[in-house]
């Protein structure tokens, strides 16, 4: 279960002139664990708006994925980064964030729920106009979140393990899912990616997945080299033509996007 704690809200907001962008973190709980996530809206827009959810790396809830969900309140929408490990906890190092994701997968779908529920509670959003993006880790979770069969008009998993729906969830899937996929992402073999395919075949999902050229694994972040891990990489064409294709898709389930930065 999970609860908000109104009293730890933090408000912060960036002053622009017609306007601002506001960036609350709230703070929640599953299943006994802390939880605190970045909502991200443009105060100058009023009425209720299509609402995204934003799924982290393995590295937790960080300024990368906060900056995405800023990102997407420039572009007219509420956005809300979640936290799938605990307050405060991200690393850079890739051997606790291994650790941090295995025990994540253990709760995955009830957990991105939890922050799936906060976006919905939300005043401002629309809750037939719901979307849910992630990075690598993120990925994941938010394809699982699609096959749990959670109120999503669509899906996009950025570089993401792509994980197959089972016979039970394929009946389950709402959502139109969007995968974009690096081409030279050896962290998930041609096989696996093959294994996929034919598991969405079986279902009535309406998906898509895309190539980028020369893409490597977590081709999204331009900090992606600094992990010093072999096969991971930024690439700034896939990274930028991938954000276009989630817009497409945003455009056509929500409508045309009013941007407002």
């Amino acid at each position: 279960m999970y609860r908000f704690l109104s009293a730890a809200c933090i408000l912060m907001v960036v002053s622009i002139a017609e306007g601002a962008i506001v960036k609350k973190a709230i703070e929640y709980k599953h299943d006994g664990t802390n939880l605190e996530g970045l909502l991200c809206y443009d105060d100058a827009q009023t009425g209720k708006r299509p609402g995204v959810l934003v799924v982290h790396e393995w590295w937790g809830c960080n300024d990368y994925a906060k900056s995405r969900a800023e990102q997407l309140a420039k572009l007219g929408y509420v956005a809300f980064a979640l936290d799938m490990y605990g307050k405060g906890v991200t690393t850079t190092s890739p051997q606790e964030a291994g650790k941090l994701a295995g025990e994540a997968k253990k709760v995955l779908r009830p957990r991105a729920q939890a922050g799936l529920d906060i976006l919905l509670a939300q005043p401002n959003v629309d809750k037939d106009k719901i979307c849910a993006i992630g990075y690598c880790f993120g990925g994941t979770t938010v394809l699982e979140l699609a096959y749990s069969g959670a109120p999503l008009a669509g899906v996009v998993s950025f570089h993401g393990n792509l994980t197959n729906p089972s016979a039970e969830d394929a009946k389950r899937i709402k959502a139109k899912i969007l995968v974009c996929h690096g081409a030279a992402d050896a962290f998930q073999p041609e096989k696996e990616v093959a294994a996929w395919r034919d598991a969405m075949h079986k279902t009535k999902a309406d998906w898509q997945m895309i190539y980028y050229a020369d893409a490597v694994h977590a081709f999204t972040n331009p900090n992606a080299d600094k992990a010093g891990i072999s096969g991971v990489g930024y690439n700034k064409n896939a990274d930028m033509r991938s954000w276009r294709h989630m817009q497409e898709l945003f455009n056509e389930v929500f409508g045309e996007a009013k941007a407002t930065r």
